[in-house]
């Protein structure tokens, strides 16, 4: 086969993911105008996303719940299933990886491929891999092809659902400049307002804007926008991506707004511990720790405090959030609160400073897992039941969170 002198990079996108996952698991809802939301019982509720028959009707992601049942009274609205979704995630990326080993997962739902050097014509490859995931898992999809992941990115969302989008270099006059500056993928509002102010309405006035202007306005983002919107974007698709780790944190909405103390404590607890466990997951540890309050007025706080040494489990995290927390919270009610630790490294490197403080507590630590191992030598594994588990539990039941980062390569373990 002729090698290709472009790259050919895929976007794809699965459309309405969440309500498509819950369509595919329930048949019957099928044509149903369908809305996910966050704890609709315990809390007025905001969508997370809803299905094209809702959407038809005027319903809209982070919609108030209750508005959303004004535009459209018969919606049906159930509560997110982050297990379900992510198990159907890594049934797709399993697809994709059987296609390429060039995947670059970038949320739940959607990834980029690299199919340049593959054997098979990019449209009806993608023609392939969209009625595959279709017919076998049910779940629609859109697929952007382009020279590059800014372009194959903006493609994909050019047609929903079920669409396959072509966007090449020679096409940005025609498709690409025309359309306001705030379609831009990497526009944000604030960004897109600073730019109207120096009449910077679409993409093509970002193409042909001053260099210079826009450093001064945007710093280096300015020159990487205005590269974009020329159809420049040098980042490759690198699959190993996932594992660039800077933060790993959870946070959640209380079921009403809190003062009590007892409860927020408890909240900050399950959320380090969850926390912990997808730092030991990944074999992390981080040396910053982070708070995040959100209070009634939505007015979100953070504060951090960065470590000497690293860390990775629910005690040495709640030390630190114990302090931020007095120190910080104003005691007024709290609507949300957050854990993340920063400052990431894998175990391997880190090599442990005992200090004077550390010293007496490893060594009775290092003697309790040595007598330990030595019990579970004489009289078998599992001797010894965490008196966490019933706690672990709970905690499992109590924590809503979304898809997070680290979950991202579980495709390459189930089949």
């Amino acid at each position: 086969m002729q090698k290709r002198r472009h790259r050919v990079i895929f976007h794809i996108d699965m459309n309405s993911f969440y309500a498509s996952v819950e369509i595919a698991h329930n048949p019957s809802l099928k044509g149903k105008p369908i809305a996910i939301a966050g704890n609709p019982e315990e809390r007025k509720g905001i969508i997370v996303t809803s299905s094209y028959e809702a959407r038809a009707k005027g319903v809209k992601t982070t919609m108030a719940l209750w508005e959303a049942r004004k535009l459209c009274p018969n919606l049906i609205v159930l509560r997110p299933n982050f297990e379900r979704y992510r198990e159907m995630s890594a049934k797709i990326f399993n697809m994709l990886y059987e296609v390429t080993p060039f995947i670059e997962p970038v949320s739940i739902d959607e990834g980029y491929m690299d199919v340049t050097d593959h054997a098979i014509h990019p449209l009806e490859l993608a023609k392939q891999i969209q009625q595959r995931i279709l017919h076998e898992l049910h779940i629609p999809s859109s697929i952007g092809i382009g020279p590059n992941k800014f372009l194959a990115k903006t493609a994909s969302d050019m047609k929903k659902p079920l669409g396959i989008t072509v966007l090449r270099i020679r096409d940005l006059q025609e498709k690409l400049w025309p359309l306001p500056i705030d379609k831009m993928y990497g526009v944000g509002k604030k960004t897109a307002e600073k730019l109207h102010k120096i009449e910077i309405h679409t993409i093509g006035d970002l193409a042909l804007a001053d260099d210079y202007i826009l450093s001064q306005l945007l710093g280096i983002n300015g020159e990487r926008l205005k590269n974009r919107a020329n159809g420049v974007d040098p980042r490759h698709v690198d699959p190993d991506s996932i594992h660039d780790f800077k933060s790993i944190g959870n946070s959640q909405t209380l079921p009403y707004d809190s003062d009590e103390e007892q409860q927020l404590k408890q909240l900050l607890h399950q959320l380090a511990m969850r926390v912990e466990e997808r730092l030991q997951r990944r074999e992390l540890k981080g040396k910053t720790v982070q708070l995040m309050i959100r209070d009634k007025d939505r007015k979100t706080m953070t504060r951090s405090k960065k470590l000497p040494f690293y860390i990775d489990t629910k005690e040495e995290i709640m030390l630190v959030i114990d302090e931020l927390f007095q120190l910080h919270w104003n005691k007024e009610p709290v609507r949300l609160l957050g854990v993340t630790v920063q400052d990431l490294l894998e175990k391997q490197h880190v090599v442990k400073q005992l200090s004077l403080f550390s010293y007496e507590q490893d060594e009775k630590e290092n003697r309790v897992n040595e007598t330990i191992q030595q019990l579970e030598k004489k009289f078998g594994e599992n001797l010894f039941i965490s008196l966490d588990n019933e706690e672990k539990q709970a905690k499992n039941k109590l924590l809503r969170t979304s898809f997070q980062k680290d979950f991202l390569d579980d495709y390459k373990h189930k089949k």
